[in-house]
């Protein structure tokens, strides 16, 4: 069974404070009502749900019962509070796989979800027929359905609900025989009457505009923007995601280059990835005018790609096209999808792409393994990404890409898991070679300007790199969020402000670019709209959490004790490992000796391995031992942190000590901006 919530994402540009609060109260009515059937929750996607079920009978009761619910709740909110879901049902065989489920019972309850409607239920015939004698409702057949990506199309019922039916009983009533009925008829005929005219003059007039109270979101969309989805994998084996995936980031990268074109970036394109959602809402969340989907299905050495490029506005096919080729020619492949799509909006290219050369198919395709590796977080991930991009390049010396995806590996393991000298040197060194063979490559100077940065506190050069990056790419969401991370590390708040709303516009659903803006109204002291951002993150993922969960640093700095400990004891539950917001909130609740055990468990590990020296100073700080705290701080400077040191708000009480701007000096960092800054505040 698959749930959505219906105009969540209107509402969360319009009011995204009451977004999060409807969706926590639908999620928390659900979630209740689940057990109940048996039901066990698999996961949330954003606002929907996947749930999975021993019977049909058993996720039928269940959706009718949710419908119930909400129908009730509904019943005494004003228009803007409803919570209205559309459900959808089916049955089939799926496979169980790391805590999720997969299958075609998966993927075609998820496309029937779409045609339930608002409060509607939608299950297929298979379901049909096995609850239509035992369960007590009417069925009414939808007309045969062509699901995406579905080969068959599909016969459809909608469970029509009890309320419903009375609905339609009052309704027939009213316009039964009869003088009174006969007039009531009359008089709702002539309203219809009234209202279709208004509708057709407002809709073909040409005086007639839209009401500036209720904007469209992809009417107010550049029309020269696009989002480009991941590609679905149709191959018999399903074992292409990779393939998929490499090759729609790198038309996506490809488009990224085109002047006068706004692409979204991969991470807000690639958050729809598996998710039943159409068009018209992919635009409206991306706020774009055209989305470029596709699927792509490989056997063997024979690849068969189907894109179409669909306007959202009217939902049009503005062009589409299918391609067969072997391997070696998917390179063209993609060259003349881009032509295509530049064609299709009327865009002037200003330089014209050079002519690709040949390519070693081989290591394209361990290039496009360890490219969907590198998206991953998690350590294991990353290092098995490095060596599948070393693979590549040992066949293809060439690849500059697979030098970009090296640099970009180490820059995601650097400070995490790897102290930032190595991880920062592999970086430069990555960076700086993709260079020698591609100077174009804005993600290659964006990466070597970090590593300008973190390895020689080069801050002239690394702002150099950037600018270079963003002349090539001004749709590099990566280069403006570097850029934020620039600024707000040398203690320029504004200047790291706006451009983290520039990468925000380019990847307006990326959890990493959310948390970066709450973690600047953090340092910003800006607490509650820190709250707001940070919650809105782990609507977008609510898995993420680097280095301590920002919701919890923030609750800690608001006074609010109880409830960052709770948030950062369940992070615990999960990572089993010291963590130095945790000792700092002991801390501050007086828990001495739990703050110190912690403490020292953090200095084990920096010492057997790496810990940030600005953690374990932030720490010491918060036992109101300053000396040790400098101490750790200028271990951190030796050890060339990558970490905004300049703005952490848990060492504000070190900013009147003489030390700290001499500590900011030797990071290249000019301290009248830093503390000169916090003594107007």
């Amino acid at each position: 069974m698959f749930t959505d919530m219906v105009g969540y994402a209107a509402l969360a540009q319009r009011d995204d404070k009451l977004a999060l609060e409807l969706l926590e109260e639908h999620r928390r009515l659900l979630r209740e009502i689940f057990p109940r059937f048996n039901g066990t929750e698999i996961k949330t996607i954003g606002d929907a749900f996947l749930i999975e079920f021993n019977s049909a009978l058993e996720a039928a009761q269940c959706a009718i019962e949710i419908q119930r619910t909400l129908a009730k709740r509904n019943h005494d909110v004003t228009a803007v509070r409803r919570i209205e879901l559309k459900i959808g049902i089916h049955i089939g065989d799926v496979v169980h796989r790391g805590g999720d489920v997969y299958g075609d019972g998966v993927n075609i309850a998820s496309r029937i979800e779409a045609l339930a409607g608002a409060g509607g239920i939608c299950v297929s015939m298979d379901v049909e027929r096995q609850i239509r004698n035992t369960l007590e409702a009417r069925f009414e057949k939808l007309a045969p359905t062509e699901l995406k990506n579905i080969s068959v199309a599909m016969d459809l019922f909608r469970i029509v609900l009890p309320w419903e039916q009375r609905s339609a009983i009052v309704t027939r009533s009213v316009a039964g025989s009869g003088p009174s009925g006969r007039k009531l008829a009359g008089i709702a005929l002539l309203l219809l009457l009234l209202i279709g005219i208004a509708w057709w003059w407002t809709t073909q007039s040409p005086r007639a505009s839209p009401s500036p109270a209720a904007p469209s979101a992809v009417h107010a969309a550049d029309q020269k923007s696009i989002a480009v989805l991941p590609f679905v994998d149709m191959s018999q084996a399903k074992d292409q995601e990779y393939f998929c995936d490499g090759i729609s980031e790198e038309i996506l990268d490809a488009l990224a280059k085109v002047q006068g074109l706004r692409v979204v970036a991969r991470t807000s394109s690639f958050s729809f990835k598996g998710k039943n959602a159409d068009v018209g809402e992919i635009a409206q969340k991306l706020n774009v005018q055209n989305v470029l989907e596709g699927s792509l299905r490989r056997e063997g050495n024979r690849v068969r790609i189907t894109a179409q490029l669909v306007d959202a506005h009217n939902g049009f096919h503005v062009w589409s096209d299918t391609f067969e080729r072997e391997l070696q020619g998917v390179f063209a492949v993609q060259d003349e999808i881009t032509r295509s799509i530049v064609d299709a909006l009327k865009i002037k290219l200003a330089v014209a792409p050079p002519a690709r050369a040949p390519q070693n198919t081989a290591a394209y395709d361990l290039y496009l393994q360890g490219l969907y590796l590198s998206n991953k977080s998690d350590e294991e991930n990353l290092r098995k990404s490095l060596n599948l991009l070393q693979r590549a390049l040992d066949k293809d010396p060439t690849l500059s890409r697979a030098w970009v995806g090296i640099a970009k590996a180490w820059f995601w393991l650097a400070d995490a898991y790897v102290k930032p000298l190595e991880a920062y040197q592999a970086v430069e060194s990555a960076a700086a070679k993709a260079l020698e063979l591609n100077e174009n490559d804005a993600d290659a100077h964006a990466y070597l300007s970090e590593a300008k940065r973190v390895l020689h506190w080069d801050w002239k050069t690394a702002e150099r790199e950037l600018q270079r990056a963003v002349e090539i790419d001004s749709n590099s969401a990566t280069a403006h969020l570097m850029f934020t991370n620039h600024r707000v590390c040398s203690g320029d708040l504004a200047g790291g402000q706006m451009e983290l709303d520039e990468a925000e516009r380019l990847d307006p659903l990326s959890p990493i670019t959310s948390d970066h803006k709450a973690m600047l109204f953090l340092y910003s002291d800006r607490l509650d709209d820190a709250v707001g951002a940070a919650k809105r993150t782990l609507t977008l993922d609510p898995n993420y959490n680097y280095v301590e969960p920002t919701l919890a640093r923030i609750y800690r700095e608001q006074g609010k004790l109880d409830d960052a400990l709770a948030l950062y004891l369940k992070a615990q539950q999960g990572a089993h490992e010291p963590n130095a917001g945790l000792a700092i909130a002991y801390a501050r609740l007086g828990r001495i000796t739990e703050a110190q055990r912690m403490l020292q468990q953090l200095i084990d590990k920096a010492n057997r391995g790496y810990v940030a020296g600005e953690q374990i100073a932030s720490v010491f700080v918060a036992l109101d031992n300053r000396d040790e705290a400098f101490r750790w701080l200028n271990r951190a400077v030796d050890e060339h942190s990558g970490n905004p040191i300049a703005t952490y708000r848990e060492l504000h009480p070190l900013y009147s000590d003489s030390r700290f701007p001499l500590l900011l000096r030797r990071m290249g960092i000019d301290p009248t901006k830093v503390v000169g800054r916090q003594n107007t505040q």
